[in-house]
């Protein structure tokens, strides 16, 4: 029995002459998906499997499913003849193009079998010249085959075919079955004393050995040091940086990969003509010093080291000097060059160093890149990528990033033990300011096409193409600071229409939904009638410098659900800011959830104050109108029936319009009010979003929102924070409902807009659930649907309104917002927190009826 290896990532070309049998193997050992055939292709471009006139396109087709299914990753499998080598090396051009592993098959049988099995099958009518050509084409094949790819497996006959059996081997590079904690250690330089202080740092127990030297280091809590490279050359104790991290690797503490320095210490060690520069004759040197077991030892063990490393199911990669995605997990001389050196220009700086390109400031890739190579005087996050080499051979100190963690662990060099060439430069794209960078900026490719947006909550949510657009628009012209605008709020859907007299919403159906849906407890919270204001606020400025990249001195914003700035005096802004930051900090809210910033979901009163033109002009037009117009109607209503005229009913229905008129009037005025400066200002917080590292959105039940929101409000003297009312409810309680409709009740007809329902977990795992649903109270809806909304003809046409797009519109853009809040809290770059974010603004283009 014949074992092959394929790897589970790249390209198998069967060869043989037709009727070789490789169709038959290849259903045998391989996915009918894996497979991509010549025939098949051939088939498709002419309807015939034998057009032999159509095998140009077919190939162009082959090769074109092929390229896309090694950019993917997936192994793919070409069944054709292949005997050519010309036809060979087009498959190879496109793995190489791909930078993945090409393996040959050969399937060799007598041609007697091969003619044989032609003559049986009745479609194909092949002359009798073509498998003796194919079959010379093969064997002067087989003497060039194993120089064309990395394996070739040649199986001779029937009996070695059929005895054959595939196994899939993983790619060096791929440990993504490792998940950590890691430690992940910037580059040493022979630094080892730094390096004992480092690991101790980190908790690990270094062995060592009769002489004292550490051989190995181990922790207590199962976590495994991640090396970027470059361990040796320019430092004190290369010899001994290596003895310490050889015996954690062979271990299993330890994983690493090669840096350059390695690379050509390794060229050196097998006399190889190299130039002693930039530390090598000081490795020399002192390896020179050491036995020849340990310098076989360690020529062994750097030659085995490999470019890179995917990690954590895909989610970690740690190479040199970085990768870009398109290399992750892929293995070829290119990607090895990456790895180790980068990708340069070409060209040369003032100091005769390479310049180098700044791919990390393009990165737009879902695995965290760790890497060293370039020394910075800080390691900073660039994108979804982190440079650990902060210069500890130069004088800087060693880092170490912990992993999931994403903190930074540091000790500082005990002197600079080599000069550097050119002083140290901060990351590629780095403002200095902080976590933001102008890279990390949404561009439009972020966001047009059909990838849409994944998130934990719903999976992928698409955006079109002409809504996108339409968000572009607003965002880069009206939009606040994006390094603020780190969230947009969801829409809400209205509860089921109430077949009750008079009332086109009501507690009974916001109720029922919940219930009807598993959930046991609800949450009622008073729905103010302002302006929907996402507030960000910094507990000082420092804060706003190092968490957000703001330096100008301001701590924060506040700002509309599309993204604009709620006043257009900044002074304004910094106002409502410093009560509430007051407020926060009388609460002992910035030590209890240990953070320095808030985002908070908020509405901001009165409703006059953001929206007075749109009062003006649309509601209190209308209102005028019709209290000017309806009274004269009536009045000249009334002197006709006076002179005996029949009017059916008319002054009577003119009557009840001037009525309902009034009733507008008076149900927008309640929520407008003057407003000078900050007084008459209200703001009323009812979700705390996120702080630091923790996205509050949907771990804390409203219950806790409710309270935090109740806290800050009893701690602001200055009556701008006000309290948002609530009732929690037992769904499966009717007394409980029958209380919180009575405190609905009371709270409409006291001119309140209505209320909010949420749901309290826990949620059955099969049901979506809306996240809440407003029920607004008779006399708002007026303001919504008009004056004689509720005229009974008029009401029972609004019950078929369908409320299925509002629904879907509001759970879509629940995800998005809580899928910013991931990525802002989980520290991802600000494009991919804006990626979210600019979502939810293009929904907002979506054609459902804004009455809803």
């Amino acid at each position: 029995m014949t074992e092959i290896r394929v790897p589970d990532m790249g390209l198998v070309v069967l060869v043989g002459v037709t009727g070789s049998g490789k169709s038959h193997f290849a259903r045998k050992h391989f996915k009918p998906t894996q497979v991509v055939s010549s025939d098949y292709c051939r088939g498709v471009v002419s309807d015939d499997e034998n057009d032999q006139s159509a095998t140009g396109d077919a190939f162009d087709l082959l090769h074109y499913i092929v390229a896309k299914r090694l950019r993917r990753g997936l192994l793919t499998v070409v069944d054709a003849t292949n005997v050519q080598s010309k036809a060979r090396q087009s498959l190879l051009q496109v793995a190489k193009e791909h930078d993945v592993r090409s393996v040959a098959i050969v399937l060799d049988v007598p041609e007697s079998v091969a003619a044989e099995r032609n003559a049986a099958r009745p479609d194909r009518d092949m002359p009798a010249h073509v498998i003796p050509r194919q079959r010379r084409e093969l064997r002067r094949g087989l003497r060039t085959l194993a120089r064309e790819f990395r394996r070739c497996h040649v199986l001779h006959g029937v009996e070695e075919i059929d005895a054959a059996t595939i196994t899939y081997e993983k790619a060096w590079n791929d440990r993504r079955e490792l998940t950590g904690p890691f430690d992940i250690i910037g580059d040493v330089h022979g630094c080892r004393a730094e390096l004992e202080d480092l690991l101790a740092g980190l908790g690990y127990e270094i062995d060592r050995d009769a002489r004292g030297h550490a051989v190995g280091a181990n922790h207590p809590g199962g976590r495994t040091a991640v090396f970027v490279g470059d361990l040796v050359d320019r430092g004190p104790d290369s010899p001994g940086v290596l003895r310490l991290v050889m015996g954690m690797v062979a271990a299993e503490n330890a994983l690493c990969v090669s840096g350059n320095h390695e690379a050509k210490l390794v060229r050196a060690l097998r006399g190889r003509r190299v130039r002693l520069s930039h530390g090598l004759a000081e490795s020399m040197e002192q390896l020179s010093a050491e036995t020849e077991e340990f310098r076989d030892d360690a020529l062994r063990f750097m030659d085995g080291l490999i470019s890179h490393y995917v990690l954590d199911g895909g989610s970690l990669v740690v190479a040199h000097a970085g990768l870009k995605e398109d290399y992750h997990g892929r293995a070829s001389g290119r990607v090895r060059s990456f790895a180790l050196y980068g990708d340069t220009t070409g060209e040369t700086d003032e100091y005769g160093l390479p310049v180098r390109c700044p791919w990390a400031r393009d990165y737009r890739g879902k695995a965290m890149v760790v890497y060293g190579h370039t020394p910075v005087p800080e390691a900073e996050w660039v994108n979804n990528t982190i440079c650990l080499d902060t210069g500890a051979v130069f004088g800087g100190k060693l880092t170490a990033l912990r992993y999931p963690e994403r903190e930074l662990a540091s000790v500082p060099a005990r002197q600079v033990w080599y000069e550097p060439t050119r002083p140290l430069e901060a990351p590629a794209g780095s403002s200095g300011a902080g976590g933001h960078r102008e890279n990390e900026v949404l561009k439009i490719e972020d966001v047009l096409g059909n990838q849409g947006v994944e998130t934990r909550l719903m999976g992928r949510v698409a955006v079109r193409e002409e809504n996108a657009l339409a968000a572009l628009e607003v965002m880069s012209r009206f939009a606040v600071d994006p390094r603020w605008l780190v969230y947009l709020p969801p829409t809400m859907a209205p509860a089921e229409t109430s077949p009750l007299p008079g009332y086109l919403e009501h507690p009974a159906e916001a109720l029922a939904a919940y219930r009807g849906k598993g959930v046991v407890r609800a949450v009622c919270e008073e729905k103010h009638m302002g302006s929907r204001a996402v507030v960000v606020v910094c507990r000082d400025a420092s804060v706003a410098a190092d968490r957000f990249g703001v330096a100008d001195g301001t701590t924060g914003a506040v700002y509309t659900r599309t993204g604009r700035s709620f006043f257009r005096d900044a002074s304004r802004t910094a106002e409502v800011l410093d009560r509430l930051r007051a407020a926060i900090g009388a609460a002992g809210l910035w030590d209890e959830l240990d953070t320095g910033w808030l985002v908070i979901d908020s509405e901001l009163m009165p409703w006059s104050a953001k929206a007075m033109e749109l009062i003006r002009t649309q509601y209190a037009a209308t209102g005028a109108a019709a209290r000017a117009a309806l009274p004269m109607a009536s009045g000249v209503l009334a002197r006709a029936e006076e002179r005996g005229l029949d009017l059916g009913g008319l002054r009577e229905r003119v009557d009840r319009r001037a009525a309902n008129a009034s009733r507008f009037r008076d149900a927008y005025a309640r929520y407008c009010w003057t407003v000078d400066g900050l007084s008459g200002l209200r703001l009323a917080p009812f979700q705390i979003l996120a702080g630091e590292g923790r996205n509050w959105a949907v771990a804390r039940d409203h219950e806790w929102h409710m309270a935090v929101a109740g806290r800050l409000a009893r701690n602001d003297p200055s009556g701008l924070v006000r309290r948002t009312d609530s009732v929690t409810v037992d769904l499966d309680s009717a007394e409980s409902e029958a209380a919180v409709t009575g405190w609905w009740e009371k709270l409409t007809a006291a001119g309140g807009e209505g209320m909010v329902v949420k749901p309290l977990g826990p949620f059955p795992d099969d049901r979506r659930i809306q996240p809440g649903v407003k029920c607004r109270g008779p006399e708002y809806l007026r303001i919504i649907y008009g004056p004689d909304y509720a005229e009974p003809e008029n009401l029972d046409r609004l019950r078929g309104r369908s409320l299925g797009r509002k629904r879907s519109l509001a759970t879509r853009e629940h995800a998005l917002g809580v899928e910013a809040l991931d990525r802002l809290t989980g520290g991802e770059p600000l494009w991919r927190v804006h990626q979210a974010v600019f979502a939810v603004l293009a929904l907002e283009s979506e054609p459902v009826d804004p009455r809803l």
